[in-house]
């Protein structure tokens, strides 16, 4: 006789797998055959209007890396990261802590700081666009304040476009990273804090000796999310300078969008899209294992 509980697992098996055959099925679709399709048109001269594409071996990867252009974008990359890492997270965590400790209004705080991550990059740029041009908000403010010599075309120059894009990707980018710290403090456990108050421990030292260490896992995580998200930029910079003035703003993406679409190459837009996903990748793996050995 054939046992039925056997049955009942088979069954279950097979409708589990049925249930996520859908996302299987998207998932190769649009991620994984997307992704060996690049990887095949970065060895050929596809551009993207002719079906026939010819085999010329590693000759897109070899102009890749001797591309000037491309290795300023991959520092401008770079230093977005650094920004965000450095200044982005460090807000992210201090508003987080902020509103974890009961300040009044906490609640809104909740949701304001959360709302320029759910809004569209492209609108986001630019009405930032608008706010650094020659007459735009932030020069009729500093005009009015008496700070007139401090007025630029910030993102029509060289010395203050990037920096100038960055706070914008800074500013969209901090309420992602303050809902993650926020919901990591959620599980510090409430025992710590009040050995501490017994103590008499200060808000700096639970912050340093407490809080912090408790958040290591998270802050890993955020580390990793912003480092990717801020070299994947795309839509502040193709909204705000289109990677100008000059290449000063040029970033990877705007790199390969140019090279496929404006340039019309899609063979060396695909081996810049794979060598750069090499390098996230990389620099993703190195810090987790950073991290796993402090720990």
């Amino acid at each position: 006789m054939r046992n039925p509980i056997s049955s009942n697992r088979a069954l279950t098996k097979w409708a589990n797998l049925f249930y996520v055959a859908p996302a299987v099925a998207l998932f190769l679709l649009f991620s994984l055959f997307p992704l060996f399709r690049t990887f095949q048109y970065s060895f050929t001269d596809a551009n993207g209007v002719n079906p026939n594409v010819n085999y010329i071996g590693f000759t897109n990867y070899i102009n890749a890396i001797t591309d000037p252009v491309w290795w300023h974008a991959i520092g401008n990359g770079l230093f977005f990261a650094g920004m965000a890492l450095l200044f982005m997270n460090s807000i992210a965590l201090l508003l987080s802590v902020a509103v974890h400790s009961g300040i009044r209004g906490n609640k809104i705080y909740r949701v304001l700081f959360y709302i320029p991550p759910i809004l569209s990059g492209i609108v986001v740029g630019y009405v930032w666009k608008w706010i650094y041009e020659p007459t735009g908000l932030l020069n009729s403010l500093l005009t009015f304040i008496g700070l007139e010599s401090w007025t630029h075309s910030w993102i029509a120059e060289t010395e203050t476009a990037l920096t100038a894009v960055s706070v914008t990707s800074m500013w969209q980018g901090v309420g992602g990273s303050f809902i993650l710290f926020l919901a990591g403090l959620q599980g510090v456990p409430k025992d710590l804090y009040e050995a501490a108050d017994l103590d008499g421990a200060s808000r700096r030292q639970k912050l340093i000796h407490i809080t912090i260490p408790s958040l290591k896992r998270v802050y890993t995580m955020v580390n990793i999310l912003t480092i990717l998200g801020a070299m994947e930029i795309f839509n502040q910079v193709f909204a705000m300078t289109l990677g100008g003035p000059g290449y000063t703003t040029e970033v990877p993406a705007i790199r390969i969008y140019r090279e496929a679409f404006k340039n019309s190459n899609f063979g060396l837009a695909s081996a810049f899209s794979v060598i750069f996903g090499a390098m996230l990748f990389v620099i993703s793996y190195i810090q987790l294992k950073l991290s796993q050995r402090k720990e």
